[in-house]
């Protein structure tokens, strides 16, 4: 049974920090390029950060680069995304998404349920 769990959400002023966590099980986490998305209420989802299989190749929102990092423990089947300088437009679901491009030419994904942060005095 695939599952993405994320984990770390919550509340937290603006500059503060917060680290999301997500947890893969169910598929050789290795082969799958993973990545954070974002979903504000009344808004499409949006992609924040990725990351390639072997942790290469980190890829960011212009919105978010330089604040967060994204990384990876392929040992741990656990990607995270480190959040700095948090902002209110950064309020939003974030969710966890894994894909692969499956040698047949078909597409392998999965998400998680999401994980609520919001950033507010």
């Amino acid at each position: 049974q695939v599952q993405l769990v994320e984990s770390g959400g919550g509340l937290v002023q603006p500059g503060g920090s917060l680290t999301l966590s997500c947890a893969a099980s169910g598929f050789t986490f290795s082969r799958y390029a993973m990545t954070w998305y974002r979903q504000a209420p009344g808004k499409e989802r949006d992609q924040v950060a990725s990351i390639s299989r072997f942790a290469g190749n980190p890829s960011y929102a212009d919105s978010v680069k330089g604040r967060f990092t994204i990384s990876r423990d392929n040992a741990k089947n656990t990607v995270y995304l480190q959040m700095n300088s948090l902002k209110p437009e950064d309020t939003a679901v974030y969710y966890c998404n894994a894909r692969r491009n499956m040698p047949t030419g078909g597409i392998d994904d999965y998400w998680g349920q999401g994980t609520q942060v919001t950033v507010s005095s």
